[in-house]
């Protein structure tokens, strides 16, 4: 499991500090929030795919999730980029 810490300036945690009663806390719901919103659109593009293609779904989350990426359903976002800049640059 990924630990993942973010530095501030003094001017940003205090900035931030007024918007919340805990940084850290408010911190780690928006990372987890975005986290499920983008677990949701990963299984809803396998389920999608899956259906359409008669491939049994993998049961529980943590398995959709990795079923999409080892199908190639979904892509990292650096993934995405690589590709978007290689296609921009003329190489394909």
């Amino acid at each position: 499991m990924p630990d993942i810490t973010i530095t501030l300036t003094d001017t940003e945690n205090k900035s931030l500090e007024y918007a919340a009663v805990s940084v850290t806390d408010w911190s780690s719901h928006a990372v987890k929030n975005r986290a499920r919103k983008a677990k949701d659109e990963i299984i809803a593009l396998l389920v999608a795919h899956c259906n359409s293609n008669g491939i049994s779904i993998a049961t529980g989350e943590d398995a959709q999730v990795t079923q999409a990426f080892d199908l190639g359903i979904v892509q990292t976002a650096a993934e995405r980029d690589a590709s978007a800049s290689t296609f921009e640059d003329g190489i394909v």
